[in-house]
């Protein structure tokens, strides 16, 4: 691997640009925990938040909605890497939680160590000259068992409760063009990128008019901030700004999006194909559930993305009827499950074993 591209490479960039932050962001937390009975953290912060924790003196509970470094498994690869070319035995599997979690200790875990050291002083020492091995901390997972099994090679200290959906309001009601568009025909296609922004791109707009044309499909196309696409839109095609995805998912035939968690969720639980085009961090992984679940065509690389490529992917969502049945059930699946209440009922009996 060249400079940069080997995991100790890329844990020293990303200390460089997280350590000017690191201390801000750990003056706030500090003020914020203090006096909190419990500390509930994810994503690289469970490697800034075990420090903070031990600090403080409080317990540490693990919030995902990926499956992440620090509860390796064989069954995988870590779904916050780039995807292997090839299918990788169980040990290989493992090495790669093993790799992403070393890249993150070495980056958010060191930025908060010398963050808190400038803040508090410096961290009292260890007896001892042996290490002590690293503590476990319990780890609630926000993803449903019908899309990611639970490995069998977890311990108890992991949960998997489902998805946590942060429900719509019931005050919120459509404008009235969405509304009169999606009940003027078939339901139509929705293409939206999220917070990647790719269709504030001329050429990713460009890319997604042309594959709806092809699939002749009618399409509910995200804008986000860009405009331009609002004066290239034919009549079948509706540009729109944020739409609460509870509401409109149901009501359209596929869901093409980046595959971030949340997105991807959302698509699921609204039981219609989804096409994903992954940029990066996750967003491969949950491509490839997508589709080994068969809920969904092949994921479509951004890099890769062609108006001929991504209208095959939808004319396959909208027609393969045991896809769509299978993306049915899921969804049925799915919204039968509460992980948001499960979470909570699980929150004290973690707070004792991770005190």
């Amino acid at each position: 691997m060249g400079k940069g591209r080997s995991v100790s490479g890329l844990a020293r960039q990303m200390l460089r640009v997280m350590q000017p932050m690191a201390r801000e962001l750990v003056t706030g937390a500090w003020e914020g925990c203090r006096g909190a009975d419990l500390l509930l953290t994810g994503g690289s912060g469970v490697f800034g938040g075990r420090p903070l924790a031990a600090r403080l003196g409080i317990p540490l509970v693990q919030a995902y909605v990926q499956p992440s470094p620090p509860t390796p498994t064989g069954a995988f690869p870590c779904a916050l890497m780039p995807p292997p070319p090839f299918r990788l035995g169980s040990r290989l599997n493992r090495l790669t939680h093993a790799l992403a979690e070393q890249a993150f200790r070495r980056t958010s875990g060191t930025a908060t160590e010398r963050a808190l050291a400038e803040l508090v002083g410096p961290s009292p020492p260890t007896s001892g000259r042996r290490r002590r091995p690293a503590k476990r901390y319990p780890v609630l997972y926000g993803f449903s068992t019908h899309v990611v099994p639970r490995p069998t090679d977890w311990d108890e200290s992991v949960h998997v409760t489902g998805y946590w959906f942060l429900e719509g309001s019931a005050d919120w009601h459509p404008p009235d063009e969405l509304a009169a568009f999606l009940t003027s025909g078939p339901p139509p296609v929705y293409v939206g990128f999220g917070s990647m922004g790719a269709l504030e791109s001329g050429d990713t707009a460009g890319i997604v008019l042309e594959a709806l044309r092809l699939a002749g499909q009618r399409g509910v196309v995200l804008t986000g901030a860009g405009e331009g696409i609002r004066h290239k839109t034919p009549d079948n095609i509706l540009a729109v700004g944020t739409v609460p995805h509870d509401w409109l998912f149901p009501r359209v035939a596929a869901v093409v999006h980046h595959g971030g968690a949340g997105t991807t969720a959302a698509g699921l639980r609204a039981g219609v194909p989804s096409v994903l085009v992954p940029v990066f961090a996750d967003q491969p992984f949950w491509g490839r559930r997508v589709a080994d679940l068969g809920v969904g065509p092949e994921p479509i690389p951004h890099c890769r993305l062609a108006a001929e490529r991504l209208a095959r992917a939808i004319g396959l969502a909208v027609s393969d009827e045991p896809m769509r049945r299978r993306a049915a059930e899921l969804g049925r699946a799915i919204r039968a499950e509460d992980g948001v209440s499960r979470a909570v009922r699980l929150v004290p009996s973690l707070t004792q074993a991770a005190g």
